[in-house]
């Protein structure tokens, strides 16, 4: 299990002050001297946190490093003010995968998958660009095997699994709902196995609840940000770094 740090709360806390501290570049650099195999940043529109420019900069030093980028966003938004749009920010940055969302402009968080059949024909032409070209595709879907299916007619290399819910399950220790939730996790990796399609994960992951969550399947990465935030909080940022890279990469 690959782990790729989302530094969407880097960025936002450097925006609270209107200057470049914390810089979101030395932190992305202190990640992989660490060894995560991945960054993540989600733009928004409002540029609350990771800013278009960001996307451009952390893509860059990924590249130099060997690392993989990993841009969120959904499709189809457009270019407004200093919002590049999300297919002109691909262009620019040429990430190594887009992790495909369904959020509207103003979503506080990804906090639901891509429901199957949503605009079919556009995500179609999206998908064939030229924009995201050699490009890895990953669609953010609930833990639902008719979203999978959704995602093997459109040809995605990968699903990431909305885990909000399992997360939540495993927060409360209801036993029931965890088996309930783990095992709808467990069907769409067995079922994209058979399908040649990858699976990642990702949404309110923690330390607590990952081993858990590796008792359900094989997943391939893990993108997780504001649990590393808050736990760096107790731990400092690179004990906090470690104790995730040793978690996702014990058996």
């Amino acid at each position: 299990m690959n782990l790729s740090v989302n530094l969407n709360k880097i960025a936002l806390l450097r925006n609270s002050r209107g200057s470049d501290n914390p810089s979101l570049e030395d932190y992305a650099n202190q990640v992989i001297a660490l060894g995560a195999q991945g960054i993540t940043l989600h733009p928004r529109p409002d540029h609350r946190h990771a800013t278009s420019q960001d996307a451009i900069a952390i893509a860059g030093i990924c590249k130099e490093q060997s690392v993989e980028f990993n841009l969120e966003g959904n499709p189809f938004t457009d270019s407004d003010d200093s919002f590049l749009g999300f297919a002109e920010i691909c262009a620019a940055s040429k990430p190594d995968q887009v992790t495909l969302v369904p959020d509207t402009d103003n979503q506080l968080t990804s906090d639901s998958g891509w429901p199957a059949g949503y605009k079919a024909k556009e995500l179609e032409a999206f998908l064939s660009s030229h924009q995201i070209k050699n490009t890895r595709t990953s669609l953010f879907i609930d833990a639902d095997l008719g979203a999978l299916e959704f995602a093997a007619i459109n040809n995605f290399d990968r699903v990431e699994i909305y885990t909000g819910p399992f997360a939540l399950a495993c927060m409360e220790d209801d036993a029931l709902l965890i088996e309930s939730q783990s095992s709808k996790i467990t069907a769409v990796i067995q079922r994209a196995a058979k399908l040649g399609i990858g699976v990642n994960a990702g949404h309110d992951l923690n330390l607590t609840n990952i081993p858990q969550l590796k008792l359900c399947g094989l997943i391939e990465e893990v993108s997780i940000g504001h649990a590393i935030i808050s736990d760096a909080l107790k731990y400092g940022f690179k004990d906090t770094i470690m104790q995730y890279l040793k978690i996702t990469r014990e058996a």
